[in-house]
């Protein structure tokens, strides 16, 4: 009986420990991992949030419609800007080995960020590619983007390519080179280019009409020839006419 009640002491005595040594790590592993309840960010000491290992999104806008060698040739456009014979290298070892795509992605991020002497100068090169065929839109973005900065010189040089290329702006386009012209200083080469737009095979909007009415305000007979012209082809429209002594004229 003494030794029956021995060994099962023993057994028992024994299965506990094995029981307690397998448990103990899973319970001292459990304390260390974090609860489903404990929210992923942490705050620091100072409460700044740290990022918790998932991807972040773009960093850069459009970054992902514009490929690694696009990136790489805006970079270098712009590092070699000011040095005309490095450009034209570059140029020529990287920039004339782009794929279509990327060339024109190339285009319209310069354009976006303003770089309108470079656009211009990738736009000449565009041209002269097999693959290159007369689009208006091409040409409307890089008119758009010169008359803003106010290069309007170089925005007349590709109107005129786009002209000779049998193309006609849109409403857009005469509207924006207007306001160029305005911003320029030069009312006249804006009625020039209202003449053309009169002349144009698509029938114009009422965007340029306003943009002339408010920008001819120091030159009243002109802005009578387009209120006149307005009328005709808006006849529903109002034209506000604001109290000359407000803008000084007489």
């Amino acid at each position: 009986m003494a030794m029956r009640a021995f060994s099962r002491w023993r057994v028992r005595s024994l299965s506990h420990s094995i029981l307690r040594l397998i448990s103990s790590p899973t319970s001292e592993a459990s304390s260390r991992l974090p609860s489903a309840a404990a929210p992923q960010l942490r705050l620091r000491p100072f409460g700044r949030p740290y990022h918790d290992g998932r991807p972040r999104g773009p960093l850069w806008r459009g970054k992902k419609l514009i490929g690694k060698e696009a990136l790489f040739v805006i970079l270098g456009l712009k590092r070699f800007k000011d040095d005309d014979e490095k450009l034209q290298k570059f140029i020529r070892s990287h920039v004339l080995r782009l794929l279509k795509m990327d060339m024109i992605a190339v285009l319209n991020e310069l354009e976006r960020q303003e770089e309108v002497d470079l656009a211009l100068t990738i736009f000449k090169v565009i041209q002269g590619e097999s693959w290159y065929k007369p689009d208006v839109y091409l040409y409307k973005d890089l008119i758009v983007a010169l008359a803003k900065r106010k290069k309007m010189e170089q925005a007349m040089e590709v109107w005129g390519s786009l002209k000779g290329e049998g193309l006609f702006p849109d409403s857009q386009t005469y509207a924006e080179v207007i306001r160029g012209f305005l911003r320029h200083g030069s009312p006249a080469d804006a009625m020039n280019i209202y003449e053309d737009m009169k002349s144009s095979p698509e029938p114009p909007e009422e965007l340029p009409f306003r943009i002339l009415l408010k920008g001819l305000l120091p030159h009243p007979l002109l802005r009578n020839r387009v209120k006149q012209d307005f009328e005709e082809m808006f006849p529903d429209r109002h034209v506000y006419d604001p109290p000359e002594e407000i803008f000084g004229l007489q």
